[in-house]
């Protein structure tokens, strides 16, 4: 069963993250992910590029669903702050 550190494993892997908060119960996960490779691209392409690094795991199954709750740049995730 997949925990949240596996899902950061497989995201951390492809993406910079500058800061990423995953939770979940072993099929259904939510994330925040802080990236800069985020910079300059619409919202629909940062949830492309998230969702293209969990495509095996969303393709077999071992991955149910993952819900990006954030997807911001360093600068926009401190302005929250």
């Amino acid at each position: 069963m997949l925990t949240p550190e596996h899902v950061k494993q497989f995201l951390t892997a492809e993406l910079h993250c500058t800061h990423l908060d995953v939770e979940g119960d072993g099929q259904h996960f939510f994330a925040v992910i802080v990236s800069p490779d985020f910079a300059g691209k619409r919202l629909i392409e940062r949830h492309r590029m998230v969702m293209a690094v969990v495509k095996t795991k969303l393709d077999s199954n071992e991955l149910h669903a993952l819900s990006i709750t954030q997807a911001l740049t360093p600068e926009e995730w401190a302005q929250k702050a």
